[in-house]
């Protein structure tokens, strides 16, 4: 079976993601605060993308994928947000994603051809009020997407997802109440929050060899929010 790395792997969509690979693939999945699950044919190996080094894990010789799950949801007017705090999140989006790809890539490279999935916002190219810091790590995730796709093809696939709200545990503060699942909900033409399994199953997708013609893409799974006007 192939070898499958799946950074923050243990919450939210990534936890799905492991779940849906786990019957067709060795998957590799780090943690750093949450309880792992239950999973075969899944190494779990505690990892911190902000402090830990990637040398610290043990991995196969041999990678053909890669999914980098970590994020934040950061929501407040411009005006409150530190430098600092923009930093904070472009090392965890964008920087933290860069230090494993260079760790791994000649792991990679040894794939007939090795997929790599990125996790971006429908934030990135709508315009929302408070999601300023948001806007700015995963726009960077985007055109990160698409210059990569580039440099590492062919030996390399590199796409992107681009969700709204998912009820995930990042997203807990703003779905807490049947109020807020409500007014959330009809935000969205197809009047729903999006569920993990939406997000992870695309993503599988796209680590699979039936996506082996798709590259420097930017997929959007948002309940039309980002393109359709009721």
């Amino acid at each position: 079976m192939k070898n499958i790395l799946v950074v923050g792997g243990s919450t939210g969509i990534g936890q799905s993601l492991v779940g849906d690979l786990c019957s067709e693939y060795n998957v590799y999945s780090t943690y750093n605060k949450n309880i792992q699950s239950d999973f075969t044919n899944v190494t779990y190996q505690k990892f911190d993308v902000l402090h830990d080094s990637i040398d610290d894990l043990q991995l196969p010789d041999v990678i053909d994928g890669l999914v980098y799950c970590p994020g934040s949801i950061v929501l407040k007017p411009f005006h409150r947000i530190s430098e600092e705090e923009i930093i904070d999140d472009l090392r965890l989006n964008v920087t933290g994603f860069l230090k494993i790809l260079k760790a791994i890539r000649k792991n990679l490279m040894k794939s007939e051809q090795a997929s790599i999935v990125l996790f971006s916002s429908v934030a990135a190219n709508s315009g929302f009020p408070f999601h300023t810091q948001v806007a700015i790590s995963k726009g960077a995730i985007e055109s990160l997407t698409r210059t990569l796709a580039a440099e590492l093809s062919p030996k390399m696939r590199v796409n992107a997802i681009a969700p709204s709200l998912t009820k995930t545990p990042l997203s807990s503060s703003l779905l807490n109440s049947e109020a807020k699942i409500d007014i959330n909900a009809k935000r969205h033409p197809l009047q729903a929050i999006g569920d993990v399994s939406d997000i992870s199953k695309f993503a599988k997708h796209l680590i699979s060899s039936d996506s082996k013609w798709i590259t420097g893409q930017i997929f959007t799974i948002d309940g039309g929010i980002s393109s359709i006007r009721k």
